[in-house]
């Protein structure tokens, strides 16, 4: 209870003041805006059941983006750890180009991928996974060498091969490491589809909010935003179930 009804309580306190400083206007009084561009919970709620068909479809779009982005990271960054944990020479030559890479903004290259792949799913993709890269390889890799020096001394003794040291020692030691940075990964996954999906789309809840809010459709610009958080913590929920299971030593 204290773990979730804390939360929990906050949530429903928090929303519960916006929805009378909303309801009585003091809230648009004190933004200086329209009443009817500061939305209630209450209409937001109504905006997400009404229009539930153009959000659902629209959402679908997003998830899809953002789960094979995700998935393309994954593959990626491990695969990055291994090949800078195994060889020096990869871990000199690439672990610094993958932290400078995190000086670029996404925002600034979205509109390259655009132009250079056109506007299907492929640039989302790029997106999603250049995003979700960098804290599954950073985090892969520091798993990958906190293993405990003495247990690896006693594989050794044990004549324990390279692939012994890895798939026994090393794969194991890493794992938590690897779904930490995948639940990062993961909840910012969401906000590479959304850029992707302002620079050039046609379809998706980034879409849907940049048409809401062109046309002031304000309750259901936040209802679509309600929807990227809930896909955002549905993913990470499942990622910390997978978790529970696979880490069952932690």
């Amino acid at each position: 209870m204290r773990r979730w009804g804390l939360p929990v309580a906050v949530l429903v306190g928090l929303v519960a003041i916006w929805q009378v400083l909303a309801a009585s206007g003091a809230l648009a009084d004190l933004l200086g805006l329209e009443p009817f561009l500061v939305p209630s919970p209450a209409e937001i709620a109504d905006a997400l059941w009404t229009e539930r068909s153009l959000l659902a479809e629209n959402a679908w779009v997003t998830l899809r983006e953002v789960v094979l982005g995700f998935a393309c990271a994954v593959v990626a960054g491990i695969a990055a750890a291994l090949l800078m944990h195994l060889s020096e020479t990869a871990r000199l030559a690439f672990y610094p180009l993958i932290v400078g890479s995190q000086s670029v903004p996404i925002p600034a290259i979205a509109p390259i991928l655009i132009v250079l792949f056109g506007f299907g799913i492929g640039p989302k993709l790029a997106i999603v996974a250049l995003i979700a890269f960098f804290p599954l390889a950073i985090n892969a890799f520091a798993g990958l060498r906190s293993v405990d020096p003495e247990a690896e001394k006693m594989m050794r003794s044990l004549d324990a091969s390279r692939l012994d040291l890895l798939w026994r020692l090393e794969a194991p030691a890493a794992l938590p490491y690897v779904f930490t940075g995948a639940k990062i990964a993961v909840a910012i996954s969401v906000i590479g589809a959304v850029f992707g999906e302002w620079v050039g789309s046609d379809s998706g809840l980034g879409h849907q909010i940049l048409i809401d809010n062109a046309n002031l459709q304000t309750a259901r610009m936040f209802a679509a935003v309600a929807v990227l958080s809930a896909i955002s913590l549905g993913l990470f929920a499942l990622l910390a179930l997978a978790e529970r299971r696979l880490v069952t030593w932690r």
